[in-house]
């Protein structure tokens, strides 16, 4: 069996200016899924035409929107970048520039032509799960995503709150926290 190589990290784009060019389905798909994992994401949309849906998504969160075809120059102060246009050869291009100016891309629907991909992701208040199928199946990452959503209870971010607090009432160095802190989460593994 292949390891997924994938490394996962949490991203602050609320700080990380994000593109996406593309106004239709699949830009209102990333859009979406972005905002909702990240309500404050720092996100620009460039594309000729936009779908009512992604103006509207955009106006409710104050996303600027830029009515013209994409040129490189737009990458400019850019740290991700998005290509969810229905032009293979303007989704290419993108890519090609994103990676001569050392952009983060992710170009939708071609695993080949991404830095990174948009996993399934669950939130319950400050818990976050992300789920990677390594670009395989996109359907298996939601249908994951659902699960969890379905059996996570929403109270793990009290227990959440609580061991912070907890954790920042224990004495003692690093190494004896860290003991602490698993002597007091062991119950929380799943038993066979």
């Amino acid at each position: 069996m292949k390891q997924n190589e994938l490394y996962p990290i949490f991203l602050k784009v609320h700080q990380l200016n994000v593109l996406i060019v593309g106004g239709g389905n699949v830009a209102l798909e990333k859009l979406t899924f972005l905002l909702k994992s990240s309500p404050n994401a720092k996100v620009a949309l460039i594309a000729i035409e936009f779908s009512k849906e992604v103006l509207a998504l955009a106006k409710k969160h104050n996303i600027l929107t830029m009515h013209r075809p994409y040129t490189s120059n737009i990458l400019h102060k850019q740290h991700i970048v998005i290509a969810a246009t229905d032009d293979v050869e303007v989704n290419k291009q993108i890519y090609r520039d994103a990676k001569a100016k050392q952009l983060l891309v992710n170009v939708a629907d071609t695993p080949d032509l991404c830095d990174f991909y948009l996993g399934g992701i669950v939130t319950k208040g400050n818990i976050k799960v992300a789920i990677s199928t390594n670009g395989k199946s996109p359907t298996m990452a939601k249908r994951l995503r659902q699960f969890f959503e379905a059996v996570l209870p929403d109270e793990l971010d009290d227990l959440a709150k609580n061991l912070n607090q907890f954790r920042k009432g224990i004495k003692g160095d690093f190494a004896l926290k860290v003991t602490k802190l698993n002597t007091l989460t062991k119950g929380l593994l799943i038993q066979k």
